[in-house]
């Protein structure tokens, strides 16, 4: 028994090493890396930068693979098993289902809780510090934001152009002012420097020894000066990171906090300094009940979003075991095919709680235990089925 067991374990372990790791490369590839791409594309990362940005994302994304992947695993290996007739062999030494997959179960379990600490403290931290080091990047490398020989539209009614950039400094550069798509103003600066102003969120360019031409002047004749700054509002994404922390980014405990924040706060309203009266409070109760109101279902919703995500892998074992008996398929993209399958209908409750934050009289925390509650019960009944007549 022992030896089956290992090799069971074996044979488990090494497909959902193989899983997990084309599961995530999909998902960094699909969610992530087009932030990241374009910042190597325009320059404004190095690679040591974008592998940090990347191990950041992991664990983030380690959340979604851990569950996909073990799915995927049993699927595969039972399914083997049973078009092998193994699991056949297993049942003529007198040896039932249950015992036979005890192993994997407590591997589901392992997984569960490793999930949970991803999902509740490490994915939620690694993912603000990957947010920090977009805006630190963008806001270190001010020169990042003009490429060198490249036309910039990524300032509104501006085009910018540098034939040559060096950190902050620039030379032969060319900048076009436009209005309601034409060209209103053209200028060009032998050199210049630039600098972002993070509070404001612009770039700033000071140009020295340049030639303005204004087009709606009727002369249209070049005016020269030594000195000259001009404001850009920068438009890329990786400027406008904010850096207040969204509730999707944050860690189990902080949510906790801000949620008896939220209930003290409504438990006792300030007006003016002071405390509310009962009738104001009692008035403040009815307007909420009336229009729906409850700014604490948002972050309910995220706390049992962390939690109920982390016990994924438990209902996808129970559920990819028996169905993998019964499918007797060795072909691994039938087991690739049911796992997606499973899994868009496992995660289509977490959108459905998750559109729903704003409406609380739909309990939309609670919808986020469907899929694990639906899966266990089903994978329960599969088993004790397939045991029966195993």
């Amino acid at each position: 028994m022992r030896t089956l067991h290992a090799y069971l374990t074996r044979q488990i372990l090494g497909t959902l090493f193989m899983t997990v790791a084309v599961f995530t490369f999909v998902l960094m590839l699909a969610s992530m890396l087009k932030e990241i791409l374009g910042l190597l594309v325009s320059g404004q990362a190095s690679l040591g930068i974008i592998l940090h940005a990347l191990a950041l994302l992991m664990p983030f994304v380690l959340v979604f693979a851990l569950p996909m992947g073990m799915l995927t695993a049993t699927l595969l290996v039972f399914g083997r098993f049973s078009a092998d007739q193994e699991l056949t062999a297993a049942r003529a030494g007198g040896i039932s289902l249950v015992a036979l997959i005890a192993p994997v179960l407590l591997l589901s379990l392992a997984l569960s809780v490793v999930a949970g600490f991803i999902n509740l403290q490490l994915a939620p931290q690694c993912r603000v510090a990957y947010n920090n080091l977009l805006r630190q990047t963008a806001v270190s490398r001010a020169g990042s934001f003009i490429p060198e020989k490249t036309y910039i539209k990524d300032f509104p009614g501006s085009i910018v152009y540098a034939s040559k950039v060096r950190g902050t400094n620039l030379e032969d550069v060319l900048i076009y002012t436009l209005a309601d798509e034409r060209i209103e103003s053209f200028v060009r600066a032998e050199r210049g420097t630039i600098r972002y102003d993070a509070p404001r969120n612009v770039v700033v360019v000071w140009l020295t020894n340049f030639h303005r031409v204004d087009y709606s002047a009727q002369t249209q004749a070049p005016t020269a000066s030594e000195l000259d700054e001009i404001e850009f509002e920068y438009t890329n994404v990786t400027a406008k990171v904010s850096s207040r922390v969204n509730l999707s980014d944050r860690t189990f405990f902080e949510l906790l906090d801000e949620l008896k924040d939220l209930e003290r706060r409504l438990g006792a309203p300030v007006v003016e300094g002071k405390l509310a009266t009962e009738e104001m409070r009692r008035a403040l109760r009815q307007f909420a009940t009336r229009k729906k109101v409850d700014v604490t279902t948002p972050v309910r919703v995220q706390i049992h979003r962390q939690i109920s995500l982390s016990f994924a892998c438990i209902g996808f074992t129970l559920v990819g075991i028996p169905l993998g008996i019964r499918a007797h398929r060795r072909e691994t993209t039938f087991g690739i095919a049911v796992a997606l399958v499973l899994v868009l209908l496992y995660y289509s409750f977490f959108i459905l709680g998750q559109a729903m934050a704003t409406r609380p009289e739909w309990s939309p925390h609670l919808i986020l235990w469907l899929p694990n509650f639906i899966f266990q019960a089903v994978g329960l009944v599969l088993l004790w089925r397939a045991n029966r007549g195993f």
